[in-house]
């Protein structure tokens, strides 16, 4: 049977039975929606997944973009996928309708577009890349440049990129050089170098639009001296497009994400490179961090995604797949076993499904929290989501990238011989995982910008939110009759990860507090997927209470919940050991010393 990308019987259940998505529906922003139309677009994101991307990922994994003679070719068969996702209204399903958007709750687009990201994550980095463009522009532009740029976005009739490193500065965005000189006309002349861009060029849309930080000539050191451009490939003058000095400089050859060309982009070799400045002078990179949040949280999803799709070709290839006997037959001519009734096979595929489950349910909160940041019905209500969404976005992103690559191998182990033969998918999918952890922040970043940042932010307001959210879980699960010993274990948990966030903020020394933050990300990040397996949990054990008939359907997610409640939550313990030990062998070990 074809791979189903996600079980649709969890992403109804984290939607509708867990975090009751059709509430948003009595915001006024969503008034309009209800189940029906959520699951309108549920279906025609399954469908075009199943029926259209996916059986493309192959020959465009096979067949990566190329540079020929100054222009990015890339697979044709992109040229049929990339309309179709613009016809469903992806670009701008969660945009208001002033703007030509379908007003959509972003946990539902979410958890549709998670389908298209297992389905072919290549071909939908195009248009998640896009919208979050066209919505910088939405957000910050001036009603020219959203005349001029966003529509043609949101139609997807033009493309969008985000063009910040620079290949001397890497991910330190204070040390960007891209030069923006001012004219006496609208634009400012562009000059400087962009590396890892992608989609920084292709052959699919007439134009693609950069969203460039760069510094206007006698700007201020470091990040306060940023500003924020458009600059089209191409610009209009008069009634056609013209070039507008940008030129791709290489392709950088990847080890997955073959469908989308990631590139050097050179911005005014000729001297005649314009751009378009987004908002006030030197506030670029404040209003950058609104796209760099959404493009952390799209790669969270393309995680999960990507872990979700080699979860399912591992179960299928298990029930299927004969092999060996029960350990008790010693007959040589009794009849194989299925793979899955091996013990050891059911470890894996169980921990694979914790993993891809757990960080599936992480993905959808944090996209309700989006939604009710923006339309909650008070400014305080909008601000206390918008500061659990500001903490949860670090482990969003890196958890599904981390375990997400774990998942994966995984994969590769079920399917044995098979596995590394790229003859199977599960390979392949297992190169594009890799670059979640890389791209948007590596993981070493994310966990600087938890421990650095986000648990500090008002004076550790957001960790208190968190606690009061993880109470009300544990609240909610004893009166669901969810097994005692989890709740007592994802409460220990949480006042452990309180404790050494505390303890470590108040250290004194950046040095001292960060030498160990990568364990503390890690820690965080299990005590999340914790709460989330509870409330998991919980919500399963009411659907039991209320509907016995339907046992297999959630007793496999209480066995997940069990699994990674009893087996990792205890390691919560060892890391805050650790966090607070100062253990200090790597940051004492001189550069001569490896």
């Amino acid at each position: 049977m074809p791979n189903p990308l996600l079980d649709d019987r969890t992403v109804d259940f984290l939607l509708y039975e867990v975090f009751d998505v059709e509430r948003l529906t009595e915001l006024p922003a969503f008034r309009e929606h209800s189940q029906e139309t959520f699951d309108l677009y549920l279906g025609a994101c399954r469908k075009l997944a199943r029926e259209r991307l996916f059986p493309s990922y192959r020959a465009i994994d096979e067949t990566p973009p190329r540079l020929e003679n100054g222009r990015v070719k890339v697979h044709p068969l992109l040229r049929e996928l990339y309309p179709r996702m613009a016809e469903l209204g992806l670009l701008n399903a969660t945009r208001p309708e002033s703007v030509g958007g379908q007003q959509l709750p972003a946990a539902v687009a979410s958890l549709s577009n998670a389908y298209l990201m297992a389905a072919n994550l290549s071909a939908y980095a195009y248009a998640g890349l896009t919208s979050s463009a066209a919505r910088l522009i939405e957000s910050f532009g001036s009603e020219s440049l959203r005349d001029e740029y966003m529509q043609r976005m949101y139609g997807g009739e033009w493309t969008g990129t985000m063009a910040l490193t620079e290949p001397q500065a890497g991910s330190s965005l204070s040390d960007v050089n891209t030069r923006a000189t001012p004219t006496s006309g609208s634009h400012h002349l562009m000059s400087g170098s962009k590396i890892f861009i992608s989609g920084g060029d292709q052959d699919l849309t007439e134009n693609i639009v950069h969203m460039v930080l760069a510094r206007i000539d006698g700007a201020p050191p470091g990040v306060k001296g940023i500003s924020l451009f458009v600059v089209p490939a191409r610009r209009q003058e008069g009634d056609r497009l013209v070039p507008n000095d940008t030129a791709a400089a290489g392709v950088i050859h990847k080890i997955g994400w073959k469908g989308i060309p990631s590139i050097a982009l050179n911005l005014g070799e000729g001297g005649d490179c314009h751009g378009y400045l987004v908002g006030q002078p030197h506030r670029g990179l404040s209003y950058m961090f609104q796209m760099m949040n959404e493009a952390r949280l799209m790669v969270g999803l393309n995680g999960v995604s990507t872990a979700s799709v080699a979860y399912q070709e591992a179960l299928e290839y298990a029930k299927t797949r004969p092999q060996g006997r029960p350990l008790r037959n010693k007959n040589p001519e009794a009849p194989q076993i299925p793979l899955i009734e091996h013990a050891d096979v059911r470890r894996m595929l169980l921990r694979q499904k914790a993993i891809v489950e757990g960080g599936l349910a992480l993905l959808c909160y944090a996209s309700r929290e989006q939604d009710l940041a923006e339309h909650a019905p008070t400014a305080e209500e909008r601000r206390e989501h918008q500061l659990l969404l500001d903490l949860l976005t670090p482990v969003a992103k890196s958890f599904p990238a981390e375990r997400g690559f774990e998942s994966n191998t995984l994969s590769v182990q079920v399917h044995g011989g098979y596995g590394y033969s790229s003859e199977y998918l599960p390979e392949a999918w297992l190169r594009d995982q890799k670059l979640n952890s890389l791209h948007e922040g590596t993981t070493g970043i994310q966990s600087i910008d938890l421990l650095g940042r986000k648990v500090s932010i008002e004076g550790g307001l957001a960790v208190e939110l968190l606690g009061r959210e993880i109470a009300r879980a544990v609240g909610d699960a004893r009166a669901a009759s969810v097994n005692a010993g989890w709740c007592d274990a994802v409460e220990k948990a949480f006042a452990s990860t309180r404790d050494v966030t505390r303890h470590l903020s108040s250290l004194g020394s950046p040095e001292a507090t960060l030498l160990h933050s990568v364990d503390y990300l890690e820690l965080f990040s299990t005590t999340i997927i914790g709460w989330m397996w509870l409330l998991q949990a919980a919500a399963a054990r009411r659907a039991l209470a209320k509907r016995p008939e339907d046992a297999a359907r959630y007793e496999g997610r209480l066995c997940a919940a069990q699994y990674f409640i009893v087996t990792e939550l205890p390691r919560v313990e060892l890391l805050a050991a650790l966090c607070r030990s100062g253990e200090d062998s790597y940051a004492r070990a001189e550069p001569d010393w490896f």
